[in-house]
């Protein structure tokens, strides 16, 4: 018995795509709320928000992070930038995005290139 294909018509794929787009801008808007979170939380109350909402800790949060302090410096709040570059540094050293650099080659990095 030959295997079944299902076929998807074109109205039918633009209406998934639409569905996607949607929850693709839901996770954006949840990504912000976040971001506001963070920006808003006493001094050192950070690492209990990110831990409270572990399934937004991700590529595209660190991403979003960054879009957001860009535009922060652009806009003079230089602040609020250096602190979502920090931030978003650091989640992405833990998802394992952002290489380490063990700190004998950072040394031997620099003492080439000052000769």
């Amino acid at each position: 018995m030959a295997p079944k294909y299902r076929t998807v018509t074109y109205s039918q794929f633009t209406k998934i795509k639409k569905i996607s787009m949607t929850d693709q801008e839901q996770r954006q808007s949840l990504y912000f709320n976040l971001i506001d979170e963070l920006l808003r939380c006493p001094n050192g109350q950070e690492p209990a928000i990110l831990e409270s909402k572990p399934e937004l800790i991700d590529s595209g949060l660190v991403q979003t992070m960054l879009q957001v302090a860009t535009m922060f410096a652009h806009e003079g709040n230089q602040d609020g930038a250096q602190f979502l570059f920090f931030v978003a540094r650091e989640l992405a050293k833990e998802l394992g995005l952002y290489p380490e650099v063990p700190s004998t080659e950072v040394a031997n990095t620099e003492a080439a290139s000052k000769e």
